[in-house]
């Protein structure tokens, strides 16, 4: 609809109008069971919102997304609802001074993961109810002023059926069939929250001494569908939560003020988790019905401690418009890890941020539309897609090196400062930066100006020269930026010089740090050393670059990267070889083959289990299309190799298995995948759980060898909402014009699958193995996108437009539809238009990629 989208200036101009006092907000979800056979639609939803004008007697709107109005007052004024709601606003005339809105409406279940999301547990048929909003659907729950800078305390009331439970942002009590919460303190419309339905629900609680004698206690709760209950280490949770909890207090000296803290691991989530105070909602997927290696749980804490400080990072300060996201994903992200290594037992937390975090920020600071971490988002459309990498990994990954920039202590003071100047407010990019100054004496203009207000990632190269006697003359670090955003950086960094011992093993020997500023820095502290066999520019990681090697250090990882001891390093060194290979440098087949050499030598579960992930989509989009059989057979010899070898039992073992799963393809690795299902055959170690059994079905699928029936027969073990959506992605993944053309039909021409269920089908529609069965579908997805767009959610359109691009066709041709698609549709949403243009650019880097590669064969 065209009112559906906020604009910034809109957005401005009411905030300049309003101030609210406060929201009393009714929700009756009796209707969420729904008669037998029926699927209800919607719910009533009355709103009370009392708030101030600046100018008696001017206008404005409240938001509202909602199939039907049933009555509007204001100011103790009946408005006619077919007058003054138009779908998505509802239009207020001459306000008084001091004002109150009543809304009461039929508001519409979601199925879409936005808004009120509805469940229904096909294992027991229970129904399950969250809400999720960011970055503006509690307007499709309650009227609202749908912006994060005009906040208000809330009280929520909730009438659910009978024998349910429901939580909110307060805590709650059952008073004659009603739930009634207490107020919140000032918050943003984006983040109050609602749960309701029959939960798993277990407690515990914090408590804490504070340094002015007061006893703070915290009740904590956690929660998950009834079905996975068996599966939920709550425990583990509680003491996650509890360690991040210290660790906030001990260094934030502002005490956590939302009263409870209550996690909820919910169904069909679409996101990781969202911050709402005192009701974090998760995705399910963190409860593991299976054996998960260390990484799984690493994740399950990082998150749980991303959230966490948004309690003060977002939610105590919040920033005004979405421009500033940064100031609180930045900081959530940053804080996830800097928490992590320092309050719980995953202490190699770094290593992942390194190899995960920042690869995802790479590859988002190289595509066409990169942005500065302080990002210009003229409307919601544009905020919607700024939960990118970004926001998120680069700006974490620029706050890291400012740690370094103004120490630790300046910077954890000048947070002190900022939660005590601006709690239950809104800021912007000045409000932080002068406290940074208060507190280090630093100039953060200059310092913001490099790093938060361009884009754009720089390159970092070592030159060295050596004399006669094998010692170096001179070390310098060459700096260089690509074209469309040629701004070289200050980066503060250490260089490590590497050489084998009598062992055979690869130690740094000497290190330098130095600053890096402008095209050529000398590293004068380096002078005089022996030669090194690798230089690593940005050891210990402490700045954002791509780095590469000179031809002696790339010459020694070829034969030596295992035989590097700290993993940090070696971490840094796969991270640097990839990109080598993103960037059409290294033959896609080299770097398969440094993987089959050295991963099975990598300790670090994470660092291993991102390695096959790189490792296939080096297959899939950056081998030449020639070499992709061989490479495929390779990796599915080394896999199985690698799994026969491991450890039994252990999280390696687990890892290889899922890994030779996803490169199995011929006819005897396929039989082997079906003997382990079958328990003909067996390695020692190795449990082939529920998890695994699907993951080994995929493949199946794929190839032909697992029908319909044998899919069915699957469910049948497993009749869950996990193994549904397992076997939905698994029948869309089988070899068949027929089921092609059904998948399409489902998620592209019809609106009846969930979220959860659209993900699976797109996920099994485009298989590596079945390019020419997607041929046909190019032409397709072309037609329908602008149309999908239309008539979808956003986080639907966002899931079909990204997940359906022709990826796979990798040639030219495709190349060449999605510039006629950009060409003719220049006046297209913005926000469409973003997405199409990456996905262009991912197959242009691809076809670059293997023209690198099949260069390697002449």
């Amino acid at each position: 609809m065209p009112g559906e989208n906020l604009s910034r200036d809109e957005a401005r101009e009411r905030a300049a109008l309003l101030s609210v006092d406060g929201y009393e907000v009714f929700l009756d979800l009796r209707s969420a069971v729904g008669e037998s056979g029926q699927e209800p639609r919607t719910f009533r939803s009355v709103t009370t919102i009392r708030f101030r004008s600046a100018e008696p007697g001017a206008a404005t709107f409240a938001d509202l997304i909602a199939p039907s109005v049933t009555a509007v007052s204001l100011n103790g004024k009946d408005l006619d609802p077919s007058e003054v709601f138009d779908g998505t606003r509802i239009t207020l005339e001459d306000l008084a001074e001091e004002n109150e809105l009543v809304v009461d409406a039929q508001c519409a279940y979601s199925r879409t993961g936005e808004g009120m999301h509805r469940f229904v547990d096909p294992e027991d048929g229970e129904v399950y109810l969250y809400t999720q909003y960011e970055p503006a659907d509690a307007r499709r729950v309650f009227a609202n002023f749908e912006q994060p800078d005009l906040k208000a305390p809330y009280r929520f009331a909730v009438r659910a059926p009978e024998g349910w439970t429901a939580w909110s942002n307060g805590v709650g009590e059952l008073t004659d069939g009603v739930w009634k919460f207490a107020e919140t303190k000032p918050i943003s419309t984006y983040i109050t929250a609602v749960v309701a339905g029959p939960y798993h629900y277990v407690t515990d609680s914090y408590t804490r001494v504070l340094d002015d004698g007061t006893r703070l206690e915290i009740p904590l709760g956690a929660m998950c569908r009834k079905g996975l209950a068996p599966h939920f280490d709550a425990d583990d949770v509680f003491l996650v939560t509890k360690q991040g909890l210290d660790f906030f207090h001990d260094n934030f000296d502002y005490p956590y003020p939302f009263g409870k803290y209550d996690q909820a691991f919910v169904p069909e989530y679409n996101l990781g988790a969202m911050e709402n105070p005192g009701l974090v909602t998760f995705r399910e997927e963190f409860i593991f019905r299976g054996k998960v290696t260390q990484a799984s749980y690493e994740r399950r804490a990082n998150v749980i401690l991303h959230e966490m400080a948004h309690m003060w990072f977002g939610d105590l300060v919040t920033m005004r418009w979405w421009d500033d996201l940064w100031l609180k994903e930045s900081f959530a992200d940053f804080m996830g890890s800097f928490s992590m290594v320092e309050a719980t037992r995953f202490t190699n937390g770094w290593i992942t941020f390194a190899n995960n975090r920042k690869a995802w920020a790479y590859r988002a600071d190289q595509l066409p539309s990169t942005h500065p971490v302080t990002a210009d988002i003229r409307d919601l459309e544009d905020a919607k897609l700024n939960f990118d990498g970004i926001t998120y990994a680069k700006g974490a990954s620029v706050l890291k090196q400012l740690v370094a920039y103004v120490g630790r202590e300046a910077f954890l003071d000048g947070a002190r400062r900022y939660f005590k100047r601006h709690a239950y407010g809104n800021t912007v990019l000045g409000d932080l930066l002068s406290v940074l100054e208060e507190t280090s004496g630093r100039d953060m203009a200059s310092w913001s100006r490099a790093w938060l207000q361009t884009a754009g990632v720089n390159t970092l190269t070592p030159q060295v020269i050596l004399n006669a006697e094998g010692r170096i003359t001179e070390l310098s670090v060459l700096q260089e930026a690509a074209e469309s955003h040629p701004e070289l950086r200050p980066h503060r960094v250490a260089v490590g010089l590497y050489r084998r011992t009598a062992a055979g093993d690869l130690e740094r020997y000497a290190r330098a740090e130095v600053d890096v500023d402008g095209p050529r820095t000398v590293v004068a502290e380096l002078a005089g050393e022996t030669a090194p066999e690798l230089v690593l520019v940005n050891d210990d990681d402490l700045t954002y670059c791509k780095i590469r090697f000179d031809e002696n250090s790339l010459a020694t990882l070829r034969d030596h990267l295992g035989d590097i001891t700290d993993p940090l390093a070696r971490a840094l060194c796969w991270s640097a070889l990839w990109s080598l290979t993103r960037d059409g440098l290294m033959p896609a087949r080299d770097f398969i083959g440094l993987v089959l050499r050295f991963a099975g030598q990598e300790s670090d579960i994470g660092v291993l289990q991102m390695l096959h992930a790189w490792t296939n989509s080096a297959l899939t989009h950056y081998a030449a299309p020639e070499w992709r059989e061989e490479g495929g057979r390779a990796l599915a010899e080394g896999a199985l190799r690698e799994l026969r070898i491991a450890a039994p039992g252990s999280q390696h073992q687990l890892t290889w298995a899922r890994f030779f799963a996803s490169v199995a393809s011929s006819a005897a690795d396929l039989q082997l995948l079906q003997g382990f299902l079958d328990g003909n055959a067996k390695i020692d170690g190795l449990e082939v759980d529920q998890e695994l059994r699907w993951a080994f079905l995929s493949p199946l699928a794929a190839h032909g060898a697992a029908d319909e029936e044998a899919l069915a027969a699957e469910l049948a073990r497993d009749d869950t909402a996990s193994g549904k959506r397992h076997q939905v992605r698994c029948l869309a993944a089988r070899p068949s014009a027929a089921v092609k053309a059904q998948a399409w039909a489902a998620v592209v021409e019809s609106d009846q699958l969930s979220n959860a269920l659209v993900e699976a089908t797109i996920a099994g529609f485009a298989q590596p193995s079945q390019r020419e069965l997607a041929a046909p579908y190019v032409a397709k997805y072309f037609a329908a996108i602008e149309r999908v767009w239309a008539e979808r959610s956003i986080q639907i359109g966002m899931d079909v437009v990204r997940g359906l691009f022709p990826h796979l066709q990798g040639d030219a041709a495709t190349l060449a539809a999605a510039d006629e698609w950009l060409t003719a549709h220049e006046s297209s949403a913005p926000a469409l238009r973003r997405l199409v243009l990456e996905a262009r650019d991912d197959l242009a880097r691809s076809l670059r990629a293997q023209a690198c590669d099949a260069g390697a064969a002449v």
